[in-house]
């Protein structure tokens, strides 16, 4: 037979407490001491209660539940995000909605419409880059937005990563092995992320080298290669690359020239994708966006918004880390 649904009237009664009470400690809210929350959430969990989310959402006002709006369809960047954001609402009992939007508007505007009528409590926008922005105008929603690895109107809540220090990252380690020659070579020139990536290059390390825009192919790695060692001037023996696919095509035009790596040249890439970095010979050093906390923090914004709270909009910029391989 199956077994009675555990209700709420039984976690009450087997922590010996009211329901509004059991109520307040697993919703976190009201006045109670620690000890006494821990207590009931423990019953609660040994007694396998699940709150039932009709009657939460109800009497809550709420649906526990967000939509995820990215046009990476790829998930370069949406599945990192999306693990992040995961992670943060969890606990809290909310699910995630993911949509792909295909920078499509009217695709967009059906999303859109799908998750109000599914009563989200607020929409996480994500993009492939940090000066995108939605297909439609989402300020003008019943329910909080956040923007995360993509850009907001002004006062709107954006997540970012810090590409100036990220790249700092990155030209101070290559200096700190000895490297002295350091060249530059990333994507097109009209990606923000490109142009801030390149001016923390130049503040540290001159006009000595001029910055190689390009494309964010493993082919662009292969030409600037062959462009920085067919010139009269002496070739670099650092190179700082403005994402993974180009240190890959770096790596591999080198190895073509038997030169050594990291013996001769060092090499550094941005993105700290694993399944280039990881698989790259040898192993690329890179610089990581912290994607997965980028979307951990979106969702805890997310989450506050949606119960009311107060939160302070603008641009936050969280910081990058290096991954250290055998590139360098």
């Amino acid at each position: 037979m199956k077994k009675p649904r555990t209700t709420i009237h039984d976690v009450a009664s087997a922590a010996g407490v009211s329901i509004s009470t059991v109520s307040k400690a697993l919703n976190d809210t009201g006045r109670m001491q620690a000890e006494t929350r821990e207590r009931i959430r423990k019953v609660a969990d040994d007694l396998q209660f699940r709150p039932n989310a009709l009657a939460r959402s109800l009497l809550g006002k709420r649906s526990f539940s967000i939509g995820l709006l990215t046009n990476d369809t790829y998930g370069r960047f949406s599945l990192p995000m999306m693990s992040g954001v995961s992670e943060a609402l969890v606990d809290h009992g909310v699910s995630v909605f993911l949509c792909a939007t295909n920078d499509d508007q009217e695709l967009t505007r059906r999303h859109i419409d799908a998750l109000l009528d599914k009563q989200v409590d607020g929409i996480i926008f994500s993009a492939t880059r940090l000066d995108r922005r939605p297909p439609i105008d989402l300020s003008r929603l019943s329910v909080p937005v956040v923007y995360a690895f993509a850009e907001g109107p002004t006062g709107s809540v954006a997540l970012l990563p810090d590409d100036d220090q990220g790249a700092r990252l990155a030209v101070e380690h290559l200096i700190a092995r000895g490297r002295r020659h350091i060249a530059h070579i990333t994507g097109p020139s009209d990606y923000r992320a490109a142009r801030f990536r390149a001016e923390a290059y130049r503040r540290i390390c001159g006009d000595a080298e001029p910055v190689l825009y390009g494309y964010w192919t493993e082919e662009w790695g292969h030409e600037v290669v062959k462009q920085l060692w067919s010139r009269d001037k002496a070739p670099p023996d650092g190179l700082f690359c403005g994402n993974d696919q180009i240190a890959r095509g770096v790596i591999d035009a080198l190895r073509d020239r038997n030169i050594s790596i990291p013996g001769e040249v060092s090499v550094v890439g941005f993105d700290n994708w694993d399944v280039v970095a990881e698989q790259t010979r040898p192993a690329l050093t890179t610089i990581d966006m912290e994607l997965k906390e980028l979307g951990r923090q979106a969702g805890l914004a997310i989450l506050a918004l949606s119960k009311g709270q107060t939160f302070s909009g603008g641009v936050r910029k969280l910081p990058c880390s290096i991954v250290v391989r055998r590139s360098s």
